[in-house]
């Protein structure tokens, strides 16, 4: 392949997010592992896999975490490929994993959490967003380079999905979590002409399936938590 073929390839990798969880307790369940898609999650895994069943997807990989995992296995069932893992991919930490986040009635009631709260530009409440964008880059390149000219699926979770298209498209790291546009089961899908990405599309083959109160700009409502980041 000549130089300027390369150059001009167009390679697309999608950074799709899990489905819906089964989290009764409506906890930030963050890193933790135990946390499986619930009937519904599995639907919208079932939807996206459909979405996607007539494009060229090559390479199909996904965080480590068994949401995840379980989101990816039908995309990669049905490209017949072998489902990778990249830990680059894994969820943000978070200081409130395994606490209630909702309206009212959550970790922040409590004077003792607030200290965690001082600093929204890094956060102070976990993973800073520049070490979000360092690894999800790599993991998007890695991906890149395994499926040139063709596409990839990487699925993640939503912060670090959205911190890195805010990055890319020149937006600061820092924001208002209610308003990320990256919805359960959406497609956040950069497209590169040879090393370089040239756009970004974002997609939710899965939509009519979530939750209204999940959805981007959605009000919080009492008792039931969004699972931030999640």
């Amino acid at each position: 392949m000549s130089e300027n073929t390369y150059d001009s390839e167009l390679t697309v990798v999608h950074l799709m997010r899990h489905g819906e969880v089964h989290n009764p307790d409506g906890v930030l369940y963050g890193r933790r592992s135990g946390y499986h898609l619930s009937e519904l999650g599995r639907q919208m895994a079932d939807r996206v896999a459909e979405h996607l069943a007539g494009r060229d997807i090559t390479h199909v990989v996904a965080s480590p975490l068994e949401r995840a995992q379980e989101t990816a296995t039908p995309i990669a069932k049905a490209h017949g490929l072998d489902l990778g893992t990249d830990a680059r991919l894994i969820e943000a930490g978070n200081v409130f994993e395994g606490k209630t986040f909702g309206v009212g009635d959550g970790a922040l009631r409590k004077p003792a959490n607030w200290k965690h709260l001082t600093n929204p530009f890094r956060p102070s409440w976990g993973e800073p967003y520049v070490e979000q964008v360092v690894r999800m880059m790599g993991a998007l390149d890695a991906a890149r380079d395994a499926a040139r000219g063709h596409e990839a699926v990487l699925v993640s979770h939503q912060l670090p999905i959205w911190t890195v298209r805010s990055f890319v498209e020149r937006r600061r790291l820092w924001h208002d979590p209610r308003k990320r546009q990256c919805t359960l089961a959406s497609l956040t899908s950069f497209t590169y002409r040879g090393d370089k990405i040239v756009s970004v599309g974002y997609s939710e083959p899965a939509r009519d399936l979530v939750p209204a109160h999940l959805l981007a700009g959605a009000k919080p409502v009492q008792g039931k938590s969004k699972a931030f980041g999640a």
